[in-house]
């Protein structure tokens, strides 16, 4: 059984969060709390697998509880908030969440049965994160990096990530410095109103040019776009200059925006020139287009278990055959420079 405790001021929120997970045979609701304070003791308690955490409370917010739950009784917790600031779902990611999921329809969600289906999945794989592995995550800071040469230089860099991914993209961006001799595109697995927060947190943190990937974007050195939360972002070649194209009609396996569409269209385009970089995140994403770039004669990086959130794409790559090197996070700016 997976043991949940849930975090919301509104008495019909927790009620109805309660009979949603219930509905699960393996999940069991431990407790529930109207605030964070209680939130906190109640961690110490009850001792959750997973906490489902709110963040506009009284007496104390979502946020300051889960600053202090990561550090006085590091548990997962899965943030479910109806606040509309997107640049709180970065900062919660940062401060140790597993993930975030927006209510659908504000603070109190009387729909929020619609996302049911949702929520049990993500508070499931929430229960299988290490947390000494997130802690390493949160702690680990960029390291001063080589500038060694490759003599196959990489020319397209593709990075896949998903569940637990954003921190590990922010963890290599803020170690590549500007002027280098390739572009990067960033497909991460995140809703569309939260790819904005995304974007400027990066720019923040990492001296690259990084930008949302739009409609005809060129790619070329030194320039990093991110795919939109609500499309795939492809790449193509429009006379001599690779630029991307956004397709919101179909994805692969049915998820936006799909690291497989991103990656195979830069192996069709730049051949043995790309470099294919897969992160934490759960499921298969990726594990195709990494083959392709394979088969296009290109170069594949998959992070290690020990270094993953959710060893799920990563191996997913590496059963397939696909991967050249298996790396901890902190490794891989490095590596990534070397090829480029």
């Amino acid at each position: 059984m997976i043991r949940a405790l849930i975090v919301d001021d509104s008495s019909f929120m927790r009620k109805s969060l309660k009979y949603i997970l219930e509905t699960d045979p393996s999940l069991e609701v431990a407790g529930m709390a109207s605030d964070g304070e209680e939130a906190i003791r109640m961690v110490k308690q009850v001792r959750p697998d997973v906490v489902l955490l709110d963040v506009a409370m009284p007496v104390m917010d979502g946020l300051t509880a889960l600053a202090h739950i990561m550090v006085e009784c590091p548990t997962p917790v899965v943030v479910l908030s109806g606040v509309k600031d997107a640049r709180i779902a970065i900062k919660s990611l940062e401060q140790g969440a597993v993930d975030f999921i927006k209510k659908p329809s504000g603070t109190i969600s009387y729909d929020i049965d619609d996302l049911s289906s949702e929520i049990v999945a993500r508070v499931k794989v929430a229960a299988t994160v290490d947390i000494r592995k997130l802690q390493i995550s949160l702690t680990q800071m960029a390291q001063s990096v080589p500038t060694a040469n490759s003599t196959i230089r990489k020319e397209m860099v593709v990075i896949g990530a998903s569940t637990g991914g954003a921190m590990a993209v922010a963890n290599i961006l803020s170690s590549i410095p500007a002027g280098i001799k390739a572009a990067m595109l960033i497909v991460q697995h995140m809703g569309p109103d939260f790819i904005p927060s995304f974007a400027e947190r990066l720019r923040w943190l990492s001296p690259l040019a990084i930008d949302i990937a739009g409609e005809g974007e060129a790619l070329y050195p030194g320039r990093v776009l991110i795919a939109p939360g609500d499309c795939n972002a492809t790449v193509v070649k429009i006379g001599n200059v690779p630029r991307i194209a956004l397709d919101r009609n179909s994805s692969p396996l049915g998820l936006f925006p799909s690291v497989d569409s991103a990656m195979e269209s830069a192996a069709r385009v730049f051949g043995a020139g790309v470099l294919g970089v897969l992160l934490s995140g759960m499921g298969s994403y990726g594990a195709k287009g990494m083959q392709a770039i394979k088969a296009a004669g290109g170069d594949t990086i998959a992070q290690d278990e020990a270094s993953c959130i959710v060893f799920g794409m990563p191996w997913a790559a590496i059963e397939a055959g696909c991967v050249d090197e298996v790396l901890p996070l902190g490794r891989i700016a490095e590596r990534i420079l070397a090829r480029i």
